[in-house]
């Protein structure tokens, strides 16, 4: 039999996780650690037999699209739950100092196992809304591992045990950075996009400098942010006051702003742009002033265009907002260089982690939103 090749590439990922190290046992959690296989874990060697079983049928048997994502969720869980387990059980009791971190092996698992459910989802083709409940499902799941207490012993769950408040202080102030600057840009790149629309000598000018803003180097535009709007907290009476500075929150939202124009003014240029001029003469002709186009024609007619670029802004500030850390911007960046700069990558995870959950289930959400406005459009 002829193996497919998301079969074989389920098979090499999976086969290299199973025999790379699962975790890595630490006296602390910055000094080097000891590599441990799952099938070496206490009780692990039951989840190795049925991750292997997965892996092996999902390469050879010729199952459902529903059965092979249902066993690509079993291996999930059952990879996330051993390493729970396992951390639980090599732990010693009332030791604050060890730390078991997920090793190479994990994470090639949980690659392996998402590539197949992904790869199910895609060949079951499911309906909107059935793709609406998988992600709910999904994050259900998630928040339930997560809140079971089985995964406490992991190295990264013991940093946000330690650190919980600050750990609910800096989310917030991430989910602000994001969807902030993201609010800033709709509300300064929509209108624009609707004027170069309008007034087409415009589009090469205003796009022009729109893509030196996109083209500037993350920390670039974050280290230019520090002196300038230092100098005019400095400088303009009142400025200050009202919370300019150099560093903090402030130059953060400004620059993850600046990157947010481009993909929001082009977009809404495309958008308003591809709506057939028939239809725009129809309007017209039925007595609709410009304005009334503009608003109940051209722009429903543009919206799938425009969710796109939401999500493009939105997942790309989720990321960029990591650098804010650098600035005293806050988020999970202060996580990500706290545990650069003490060379913990328990700490680091624990800033990467969620913004990787975040920024995946933010475009997931928004193309099924994507899809939605288009198929209302049509």
């Amino acid at each position: 039999m002829r193996l497919s090749p998301p079969a074989v590439l389920f098979a090499l990922i999976g086969g290299a996780g199973l025999a790379l190290p699962l975790v890595q046992f630490k006296a602390n959690r910055i000094v080097p650690g000891e590599g441990i296989g799952l099938a070496d874990l206490p009780q692990g060697w039951g989840a190795a037999v049925l991750s292997g079983a997965i892996l092996a049928a999902a390469c050879w048997a010729r199952w459902s699209a529903a059965i092979r994502m249902a066993a690509a969720v079993s291996g999930l869980v059952a990879v996330t739950l051993s390493l729970g387990v396992g951390a639980s059980q090599l732990t010693p009791e009332g030791n604050s100092l060890t730390r078991v971190s997920p090793s190479s092996g994990f994470w090639l698992l949980l690659l392996a196992f998402g590539l197949m459910l992904a790869d199910a989802v895609n060949r079951l083709r499911p309906s909107l809304s059935l793709r609406w409940l998988l992600l709910a499902g999904a994050m259900v799941l998630a928040a339930g591992m997560l809140t079971s207490g089985l995964l406490d012993g992991v190295s990264v769950m013991r940093e946000y045990a330690s650190r919980r408040d600050l750990f609910l202080r800096e989310a917030q102030a991430h989910l602000a950075l994001a969807f902030g600057s993201l609010g800033l840009a709709l509300l300064a790149g929509v209108p624009a996009g609707i004027a170069i629309f309008q007034a087409p000598r415009w589009r090469g000018p205003v796009l022009g400098v729109l893509n030196i803003l996109q083209t500037i180097p993350s920390l670039a535009l974050f280290g230019i942010m520090i002196p300038v709007l230092g100098w005019v907290a400095a400088t303009l009476p009142g400025a200050a006051w009202a919370g300019v500075s150099g560093i903090g929150t402030f130059p953060a939202l400004v620059a993850l702003f600046l990157y947010s124009l481009l993909p929001v003014v082009s977009n809404t240029l495309s958008g308003l742009s591809g709506v057939p001029a028939a239809v725009r003469d129809a309007a017209l002709g039925l007595g609709m002033t410009r304005m009334q186009v503009l608003a109940q024609v051209l722009v429903p007619l543009a919206l799938p265009v425009l969710l796109a670029a939401v999500r493009i802004v939105l997942v790309q500030n989720i990321g960029l907002a990591v650098i804010a850390g650098l600035i005293g911007g806050g988020g999970f960046g202060t996580f990500v260089f706290q545990g650069l700069n003490q060379t913990a990558m328990d700490l680091v995870l624990l800033g990467a982690l969620p913004t990787i959950a975040l920024a995946l289930v933010a475009g997931i959400a928004l193309d099924l939103l994507v899809q939605g406005a288009r198929k209302g459009a049509a």
